[in-house]
């Protein structure tokens, strides 16, 4: 009655629907892998034949050399060598296949869940950290993927190691079955605890190592400012208190492990005295031969263990249904929809376009609003230019205009023609080239992060564009020109150099609306007026919108907006260079 109180309350609690979910969500990898699957179920069987039937061979020839019959003895010698080895071929046969198999496997899968990260919202993926990402993609897809092509399979296997061991004794002697499987009930108890206390487990330990990771992306990410600012010491302090944390749920974790583990030890020790006494006991009667000793000794053993072995595949899901669960958390997420038949027409479009906000209200999930019924108007062949204090919402309008962050209320569209239009999203973001703040490169050539926008671009196109943004000058006198090797987040370049080759490759795109989020800040006066020139001068027919606190930058703009106190405001004078900002 207790247990099915239990029961009961594990189904309400939705502890076993959740499991199942995660379970059915493997299930799909497991169908669409269903042929290496098989090979391991079958190939697994194989194994076990070889070694149950080894068994009874040996069996056959003890008795054989203690009855003194020598007749057949050397073919049953032949036969059990022949299947010691054939069990030693397919054991050998099926790792090295096996390993080649779960690689393929494991990619596959990373590769996918990592094209769809690629595709998510982008307003969705910022509830979760860089870390607990990579934490995801790399060490739970690695444990998903490892079950996926060896549970089964190893549950089949386990399972007919288990039955034919089964049968073999209760041929022979019933009693001794008994005798092998007396601790069946305790362990299949003892399970139910053990599926509980490890699933919860798992999800800690997993939460834990990706508060790790995501701890340690983002000092490593910040490494200049800590040394700047000498938080080396609290830093490691910091990273000492996160170890602390993860070192209390590991040793808590250990000690429930040991205290299976012993209990497996111990009811496996017992029943292998128990099963051995019964044997004396027969043999000594007269009931049994030698060779029917040994081998009862041999399964009995065996049966123990390969129950405990189907036991402990427990944990081992549950394992991977945790790990599951997280990897399903972030698919399920909303994906980016780049399809719109309205936005393809824009692509073989070259006339004037016109970026349009009306009466838009922008906010994020957490609620906090930036701006609301809010205006804006840009057309091509102008400058446009955002100011006002930091935080209040520039960026934010960016992300509006690439179709990253959607509007809470009020319409957001390009148009073209004389009256097309259709919303901006990310079907419409090929229609930009954005540089953001901060350093955008990648690791890799000057050459390489210009074609990631272009991939065709020959050698000619990439200087044109390096000469717009006045970085030729330089990159012609660095080793190798525009093959010079950049390394992380940049390294090799200063900060200058790093934005004007971002302001290259976002011309070389050439698409017909410029977006650059401060992407000058770190460009002199003079530079950054020669950019914009160069900018202007080879596309004019260009829309160009800039985000910016420089009253140099505005004075070539032929209308500003002002984002304040939530909300987006035209500026209608010429801006007060004393003051950094446009005057009512």
């Amino acid at each position: 009655m207790d247990i099915l109180k239990k029961v009961v309350r594990k189904l309400k609690e939705g502890y076993l629907a959740e499991m199942y979910k995660e379970i059915c969500w493997m299930w799909q990898y497991v169908r669409k892998y269903r042929l290496s699957t098989l090979f391991y179920i079958l190939t697994g069987l194989l194994g076990t034949a070889f070694s149950l039937c080894g068994s009874l061979v040996s069996k056959q020839l003890i008795d054989a050399v203690t009855g003194r019959q020598t007749e057949g003895l050397l073919g049953m010698a032949v036969l059990l060598t022949g299947l010691s080895l054939g069990s030693i071929i397919s054991s050998a046969v099926v790792s090295r296949i096996s390993a080649k198999i779960s690689v393929v496997i494991q990619n596959e899968m990373r590769a996918e869940l990592f094209d769809k990260i690629l595709y998510t919202r982008w307003e969705a993926l910022q509830i979760y950290s860089t870390g607990d990402l990579l934490n995801r993609l790399n060490s739970d897809m690695g444990i998903v993927a490892g079950n996926v092509i060896s549970w089964l399979p190893g549950l089949v296997t386990k399972g007919a190691q288990f039955l034919g061991t089964l049968a073999i004794i209760l041929y022979y002697d019933p009693t001794l079955a008994v005798f092998a499987l007396i601790t069946a009930p305790v362990t299949v108890l003892l399970s139910r605890t053990l599926m509980k206390r490890m699933r919860e487990y798992n999800k800690e330990m997993r939460q834990i190592s990706s508060d790790i990771m995501a701890f340690q992306n983002d000092s490593f990410q910040n490494l200049q400012t800590l040394k700047a600012f000498g938080l080396m010491e609290s830093f490691s302090e910091k990273m000492k208190k996160v170890q602390e944390t993860y070192r209390e749920k590991m040793m808590a974790y250990n000690k429930f492990s040991i205290f299976v583990s012993s209990y497996m030890s111990v009811a496996g020790m017992a029943v292998s005295y128990l099963c051995f006494g019964w044997s004396i006991y027969r043999l000594w009667g007269g009931y049994i031969t030698i060779g029917t000793m040994a081998i009862f000794i041999q399964l009995a053993s065996r049966l123990s263990s390969v129950f405990n072995n189907l036991i402990q595949m427990v944990p081992s899901l549950i394992s991977a249904t945790t790990s599951a669960g997280r990897l399903m958390a972030v698919s399920a997420m909303e994906k980016e929809s780049l399809e719109d038949e309205e936005a393809e027409l824009l692509k073989t479009y070259k006339g004037k376009l016109t970026v349009e906000l009306k009466d838009v209200t922008a906010a994020y999930p957490d609620g906090g609003v930036v701006f609301e019924h809010c205006d804006f108007h840009a057309v091509s062949g102008e400058i446009v230019a955002i100011v006002g204090p930091s935080g209040e919402g520039k960026t934010t309008l960016i992300r509006l205009l690439l179709g990253m962050l959607a509007a809470s209320e009020g319409k957001t569209q390009i148009c073209w023609g004389n009256s097309d239009c259709c919303c901006l999203s990310a079907a419409t973001r090929h229609c930009f080239s954005y540089v953001p703040q901060g350093n955008t490169m990648f690791m890799g050539s000057i050459a390489d992060n210009l074609r990631l926008v272009k991939p065709d671009a020959n050698e000619q196109e990439m200087q044109d564009a390096l000469e717009a943004a006045c970085a030729w000058d330089f990159v012609k006198e660095l080793p190798n020109g525009i093959h010079y090797h950049i390394g992380e987040r940049g390294t090799g370049l200063s900060e200058g150099q790093a934005q004007r080759i971002a302001i290259a490759r976002a011309i070389l795109r050439d698409a017909p609306i410029l977006l650059l989020d401060e992407a000058t800040s770190a460009l002199d006066m003079d530079t950054e007026s020669r950019v914009l020139k160069h900018i202007i001068k080879s596309t004019p027919q260009r829309l160009c919108i800039v985000t910016t606190h420089r009253p140099s930058v505005l004075s070539m703009c032929d209308r500003v907006y002002e984002v304040k106190g939530n909300r987006l405001s035209l500026k209608t004078t010429e801006p007060d260079s004393s003051s950094g900002g446009m005057e009512t």
